[in-house]
């Protein structure tokens, strides 16, 4: 079979289609037929060395997809061949190829209704988003800011937020048009982040901010804290795309701000994975718009990283086998 392989980490040229042996499902395993390979900014960050790579290199690379079970290993339900699921293998057979294993019971069937692109890019964005807005316990009266609003978490935010609580919803976005999608997408204000004085204008227009989801991290994530409630306003932390944030226990204390990692933990992982089917079902029903930026072929991996790198994309990047 085709798939893209990793001898080692890089810039997007490491990615290369090779021809490897297609993998065979072992115990509780299943082989999945990949239709939509989801591309995701921390495997950017994995494939440069930025991250650690959870398995050893070379390796094919790859974490998300959606395909259709064409083969179960010992212990599975052959009922399962034929049928599509989404897939998040966190540490198993990488996903950018054209068969990949995983756990049976790690699917998560995909409504006949929704195509496999869409379901690959809502799946784990969603989810994640999905998980963001129930840890923040939004109580219904309360103001809410979804940074990065054009890109997939930050756009899935800006979507659930009222339904689950908010009753405003400001966002920030890196240019016109991702910041006309974030309006679209319901945010009631959009600040454009790469402005150096975003944070200043924010807190001039959005008034108190209850809860902020913060993904630039950096500098600005210090300076949002200006803007945030006092005594009960709080940051849930789960980006770091400017760099570690500039927050330290004084500046949380001297504002009665409480930060949230929302991260790391298997226990946190086990809440978005199990989300994945609310927002499928969500998607189905056309209740949550997935964000699609392209679709491009399997052999393209490495097209499909720099163009995430340089944040140009507008929703999920797909490879299709």
């Amino acid at each position: 079979m085709r798939a893209i392989v990793m001898h080692r980490t890089g810039d997007p040229e490491v990615l290369t289609l090779e021809e490897v042996p297609t993998p065979v499902p072992g115990p509780g395993q299943v082989l999945v037929r990949t239709e939509a390979v989801g591309v995701a900014y921390y495997e950017t960050a994995m494939r440069s060395g930025l991250f650690p790579m959870p398995r050893p290199l070379p390796s094919v690379f790859g974490f998300e997809a959606a395909g259709v079970v064409t083969e179960v290993g010992e212990g599975v339900d052959s009922g399962l061949i034929g049928r599509r699921f989404a897939i998040m293998n966190a540490t198993g057979e990488g996903t950018y190829a054209e068969y990949v294993t995983a756990a049976a019971d790690a699917l998560v069937p995909v409504p006949d209704s929704l195509n496999a692109t869409d379901a690959v890019a809502v799946a784990v964005q969603g989810a994640l988003a999905m998980t963001l807005l129930r840890t923040a316990g939004l109580t219904g009266t309360e103001t809410v800011l979804a940074e990065v609003a054009g890109g997939g978490v930050g756009g899935y935010l800006t979507q659930l937020a009222r339904p689950m609580g908010a009753a405003r919803v400001l966002a920030t976005a890196g240019n016109p048009a991702k910041r006309e999608l974030a309006r679209e997408l319901g945010a009631d204000d959009v600040f454009d982040h790469t402005d150096p004085g975003w944070t200043e204008r924010l807190r001039e227009a959005g008034g108190p901010i209850d809860v902020v989801f913060e993904s630039l991290g950096g500098a600005s994530a210090g300076r949002v804290l200006d803007a945030m409630t006092p005594g009960t306003g709080r940051m849930l932390l789960y980006g770091l795309l400017g760099g570690p944030p500039a927050v330290t226990p004084m500046d949380l204390l001297q504002r009665g701000l409480t930060l949230v990692g929302c991260g790391g933990p298997e226990s946190w992982m086990s809440r978005v994975l199990a989300a994945r089917a609310e927002v499928l079902d969500l998607a189905a029903r056309g209740e949550l718009r997935p964000q699609v930026d392209s679709v491009l072929p399997l052999a393209d991996a490495a097209e499909a990283h720099r163009r995430i790198e340089a944040r140009t994309a507008v929703g999920k990047v797909v490879l299709v086998p």
